[in-house]
């Protein structure tokens, strides 16, 4: 399998009460694998596999008021064994400012974001907690960390339907930085080497988003089964 057109491709639509779900099947039926620390260069204007930061070069955008309060609580269950900025934390808390809209950047990457070397882990904190706790990091993270590299468009039509195209992230889908990423991962060839489709690697972060009878339907249409 290879990597998705950046044009159009094929699109195979589902119907769920008031919403209609269209998603995109080049990618979801790619082999697109999150290669963090596995040589994922990162989003920086230049290559920078040896920093380890994968997507967490910028604070996590934060979705509303419930979501802030979720982000604070998995913050409390943090220890400091497992999150190296926790001092940080305590002392200026994790988001970026009183609108919780962000989490906050400390040393050029996300809070959350273990560093290269750190004893209790490298990686999101927040992910090697809830791993730890036996938990999903679904329900520890904000979700457009867990939701990435899956994408939704959202439109309303006038006949109060909503349409909610699903596919993969694109380098405009990042605004102007974007424009200086040396590298984006749904568009490069070395993150298409997992061994499964992405309807299946990612099928619980798709169950989260569009419901499992939804992902049922889509994963009998793309694989047949």
């Amino acid at each position: 399998m290879h990597v998705p057109p950046d044009g159009p491709n094929e699109i195979e639509e589902i119907s769920d009460g008031d919403t209609v779900w269209r998603f995109e099947r080049a990618f979801l039926t790619s082999n697109w694998t999150c290669i963090w620390g596995r040589g994922c260069q990162g989003i920086l204007p230049q290559r920078a596999e040896q920093l380890g930061q994968g997507c967490c070069s910028v604070g996590a955008e934060i979705d509303g008021d419930d979501e802030a309060r979720l982000v604070a609580a998995s913050t409390a269950a943090l220890q400091p064994e497992r999150f190296q900025f926790h001092a940080q934390a305590l002392a200026g808390g994790v988001f970026s400012d009183d609108t919780c809209s962000n989490t906050r950047v400390v040393d050029g990457a996300c809070i959350f974001l273990n560093r290269p070397g750190f004893a209790g882990g490298e990686g999101c904190a927040l992910h090697i907690a809830a791993v730890a706790a036996d938990e999903s990091p679904i329900d520890w993270k904000p979700s457009v960390c867990w939701q990435l590299p899956i994408r939704v468009d959202w439109e309303m039509r006038d006949d109060g339907i909503e349409l909610a195209e699903v596919r993969g992230w694109r380098r405009a889908d990042w605004g102007a930085d974007g424009d200086t990423m040396a590298w984006c991962c749904t568009e490069e060839p070395e993150a298409f080497v997992g061994d499964r489709m992405v309807i299946d690697s990612l099928a619980e972060e798709l169950e989260a988003i569009v419901g499992v009878a939804v992902v049922v339907e889509l994963r009998r249409r793309l694989t047949g089964a």
